[in-house]
């Protein structure tokens, strides 16, 4: 099947997808472009308004993740046996109204680094509730055969918004002020859980097991367990989450170097995060087509080894206009290899859950990655003040070069026994 051809094949797939998809679609966008206009709002707003320093700003970026994941724990198994959609919209309401408490304390003269801790910690929880519950809805609503065309949509549309979202965020910054695009993205929640709402359709309550679970970290052990015993998802499994951990461990430091030892304005920053993200576009429009013709497999090793051979660049970053345009060409490398990893990925994780499991299993995932960066984060923190911000980039550039080995050798893709619970799901949400 030629160029082409694929492309006519994936717009009629897109349109079989529905108009439930589209509003679940549509307030993805609309919530991850909220998201990326306020890319690295809190780290911008820690060091411009409070003065704050490499290990504050690190600690900003760690403490949220880690209590947020903690909080986090009972909320998979809560998760698991409840209508997700209904969950969907009060973690939206809730990261709405945790959000809009800075702007309102900022203009009150009253905002402080503990209120940020605070919100960070709260928005962090209220996101692993918010993507676990969606992973299943995702399962529900869309036949397994389109799958990839759906993530593949969510993929597109994350890289648009991460494309356009920090340089207008960090220009609202510069010209209007700090907690301008903290705002913005409190509001884009308020309009995702309206579209969620806008799916319409009745919800079936998910059955209960014989025994129920109890809202604690025993039963998320399901969850890791099912991952650990996988012998097609353990593997992905310690490379996407320390792959995870050691890219947003160097974010929190590349800012400080940016922004504060070599000099550069926010808009800056925010452009040398943007421009990149057309490679995310890239990236998921080819994932189709290098999925035709090479396979799952091929295409799982070779873009999550080259996804893993950049970061390393940006030890290398200078003052001036050769210094953004080497982050600008370190992230689009890094982003357009992620750009076809990650619908793949995304898909193949969805396909080897059972229904009854993926909500538990999905959490149990998102908080092992959110504790890792945490722990990677405050850890990279101390680091760079025992060395320097640099240094320890490049040492997390060094490590990024050896996930590659916990990636799969061999393709092992059994499709688990109860995968045909979706679609009668399915049948029942028509």
């Amino acid at each position: 099947m030629d160029g082409c051809s694929l492309e006519m094949a994936g717009c009629a797939l897109g349109r079989s997808l529905g108009r439930r998809f589209r509003w679940f679609w549509a307030a993805y966008a609309v919530s991850t472009f909220g998201t990326w206009l306020a890319f690295d709002a809190f780290a911008l707003i820690a060091i411009l308004a409070l003065d704050a320093g490499p290990t504050e700003v690190s600690v900003l970026a760690a403490a949220g993740l880690a209590v947020g994941a903690v909080v986090a724990v009972p909320l998979g198994p809560w998760v698991e046996f409840r209508r997700k959609r209904p969950v969907m919209i009060t973690m939206d309401l809730i990261r709405f109204a945790a959000l809009m408490s800075v702007p309102a304390a900022y203009v009150l003269g009253w905002l402080s680094f503990a209120q940020l801790l605070i919100v960070a910690v709260v928005v962090g929880a209220a996101d692993i509730a918010f993507t676990a519950a969606s992973g299943a809805c995702l399962k529900a609503l869309v036949r397994s055969e389109d799958l990839l065309v759906a993530n593949g949509r969510f993929e597109a549309t994350a890289w648009t918004a991460t494309a356009l979202g920090p340089p207008l965020g960090t220009a609202a910054i510069g010209l209007v002020g700090p907690v301008t695009s903290v705002a913005a993205n409190a509001v884009s929640f308020l309009l995702s859980a309206a579209g969620i709402r806008a799916i319409g359709g009745r919800e079936p309550r998910p059955a209960r097991t014989a025994a129920p679970p109890r809202p604690g970290a025993g039963d998320l052990l399901e969850g890791w367990r099912y991952i650990l015993a996988s012998p097609a998802l353990r593997p992905l499994f310690f490379n996407t989450v320390l792959v995870s951990g050691l890219i947003m461990a160097a974010s929190p430091l590349l800012a400080v170097l940016m922004l504060g030892d070599l000099g550069f304005a926010p808009w800056q920053y925010g452009l040398a995060f943007g421009v990149p993200c057309v490679g995310g576009l890239i990236g998921s429009r080819l994932a189709r087509p290098l999925l035709a013709r090479f396979g799952r497999h091929k295409v799982m090793l070779t873009a999550g080894t080259l996804r893993a051979c950049w970061s390393l660049g940006l030890a290398f970053v200078s003052p001036g206009p050769a210094g953004l345009v080497l982050v600008i060409a370190v992230e689009l490398g890094l982003i357009t290899c992620m750009g076809v990893f990650n619908p793949v990925f995304a898909t193949y994780r969805l396909e080897q859950l059972p229904s009854d499991r993926v909500v538990r299993t999905l959490s149990a995932w998102s908080i092992t990655s959110k504790a890792t960066v945490a722990a990677m984060t405050g850890l990279w923190g101390l680091l760079a003040d025992l060395t320097s911000p640099r240094t320890a980039i490049a040492i997390a550039g060094l490590l990024l070069l050896a996930t590659s080995l916990l990636l799969p050798r061999h393709d092992r893709t059994p499709q688990h026994k109860n995968a045909d619970r979706a679609p009668r799901e399915r049948r029942t949400l028509a």
